[in-house]
């Protein structure tokens, strides 16, 4: 299939497709003797997979890192994708019905309550994920460090920093690991890059990254939430950021 056939039956621009290809995140399997680019069938599904990700606000460096893994499991990535666009979906379900309802306060067929007015919001467009870690955060450090790793966050958006979707590549590569040894080079080096991330927001003693562990299992929002990645995730965590929290602490 040449690159226009194609743009046309995705509903992408040729240009896109082309900066897909500069970026080496969708190459053609074939380019022709003339010059054209020649797409398979098997780049058709790592397309849709590409766009699947996108939907999920995945940044597209953080998409080509997963999907040219040769770790990459294309049905397990499916998978995923369905759990969280289901989880996306029934956000999505609550903040209709309070459209529906604040539409109709508006009009005065009925008297909204205070409390249904923001249901379905996700501040800052956070995952279920993100506003568990806020709230328990506020409960255990205080708001003034909250406030400030918020800060810290608003100004990485600023500049183009998509951290929901750095950290959801990084739960993605971790579901793929979660089988095998929390302690293999390849899981403390996915931690690694987890506790750098969230240094990025906040300041984390070995201790406190342990600790951050921990929670992931003992309270059942995280553990709810880490594991629509992948059944088991959130423990694989607790024990992989023990690891690396103790090796770090020695340092």
């Amino acid at each position: 299939m040449k690159i226009k056939a194609l743009a046309d039956l995705v509903g992408l621009s040729v240009r896109t497709l082309r900066h897909y290809d500069e970026l080496g995140l969708l190459k053609p399997d074939q380019i022709s003797a003339a010059g054209y680019r020649l797409y398979s069938t098997d780049n058709l599904a790592q397309l849709q997979q590409i766009l699947f990700f996108r939907e999920l606000g995945f940044p597209l460096a953080q998409i080509k890192s997963i999907v040219n893994d040769p770790a990459f499991d294309r049905l397990q990535a499916l998978e995923q994708h369905q759990r969280l666009l289901v989880q996306k979906q029934r956000r999505l379900s609550v903040l209709l019905q309070t459209l529906e309802h604040t539409i109709r306060d508006a009009k005065g067929e009925l008297k909204m309550p205070d409390s249904e007015k923001f249901q379905g919001f996700a501040a800052g467009g956070s995952s279920p994920t993100l506003e568990a870690y806020t709230q328990e955060a506020r409960q255990r450090w205080g708001d003034a460090i909250v406030d400030a790793s918020h800060g810290r966050l608003a100004a990485m958006q600023a500049q183009g920093f998509d951290f929901q979707g750095a950290m959801n590549a990084l739960y993605t590569r971790l579901a793929d690991l979660r089988h095998g040894d929390p302690g293999a080079a390849e899981a403390q080096s996915a931690i690694a890059e987890w506790y750098v991330l969230l240094s990025r927001v906040g300041h984390y003693s070995p201790a406190a990254f342990k600790g951050l562990g921990q929670m992931y299992v003992e309270d059942a929002r995280f553990t709810r939430n880490i594991d629509q990645f992948g059944d088991g995730l959130a423990v694989f965590l607790r024990d992989a950021m023990a690891i690396y929290a103790e090796a770090l602490a020695t340092e």
